[in-house]
């Protein structure tokens, strides 16, 4: 496992210095280095990216600058030659705070905190429950918790998830075995719900992400049931 890292720094030397450290250890892959904020930004959108070592004095754009204009920043390791940011680092969730010049035990320590984020976060993801689907003759892993609904269509079935929505051959009998009845409820002839994603229901109608899916008369009963026990 290999964590892929950028540098933004405009000093030419530091970068020089982290890209050294980043290129002698084993589990980082550098992918870019960028300057300033800015080419970094646009950098970011063509690269998944899982960590940036950041310069915090920039011109024009900061570290924290940039920090704040990313939607879902990766992890950041920020790098300084002043003490005095380490408090404000902190508000951002950092991974960790490196002074100028950094010191190779010192980056070790933050590497291996910032593997041992990765891998928690990611570890969550693999042990969830899942299934495999065939689809478009392709074999694609679904996490439950990923599912809203299940929609007949004839011959096929929808599986409308957070993403996206996959269409599989399959009979919605066929499917509802697959699914762990404490978790999903089939409330009508074609749809079989998330109990965890309803957000209301009436004698008619569940709502799920604000959309209303019927329900049968005969399986509200049901429902009432299968949510309080959930």
């Amino acid at each position: 496992m290999r964590l892929n890292c950028i540098i933004v720094d405009d000093s030419n030397l530091q970068r020089m210095a982290v890209a050294r450290l980043i290129k002698n250890h084993p589990s980082l892959n550098l992918v870019a280095e960028y300057s300033n904020g800015i080419e970094a930004k646009n950098g970011l959108k063509n690269e998944k990216i899982d960590l940036i070592f950041l310069d915090v004095e920039m011109p024009v754009v900061s570290g924290f600058d940039l920090i704040e204009s990313l939607d879902s920043p990766p992890q950041i390791i920020l790098v300084t030659g002043k003490a005095d940011y380490a408090l404000k680092a902190f508000d951002y969730d950092v991974t960790d705070y490196l002074h100028k010049p950094i010191t190779n035990d010192r980056f070790e320590a933050s590497v291996k905190r910032a593997i041992q984020n990765y891998q928690l976060k990611n570890a969550t993801k693999e042990d969830e429950e899942h299934i495999f689907v065939k689809s478009n003759l392709k074999k694609r892993k679904v996490f439950l918790s990923e599912i809203n609904w299940v929609e007949a269509l004839g011959d096929y079935i929808k599986l409308v998830t957070e993403e996206a929505n996959i269409v599989i051959l399959s009979t919605m009998k066929a499917f509802e075995k697959e699914l762990p009845s404490d978790r999903f409820l089939r409330i009508h002839k074609s749809y079989i719900v998330n109990l965890d994603k309803i957000q209301k229901f009436n004698s008619k109608n569940v709502e799920v992400n604000g959309k209303q899916i019927p329900l049968s008369r005969n399986k509200k009963a049901e429902l009432t049931e299968a949510l309080n026990n959930n």
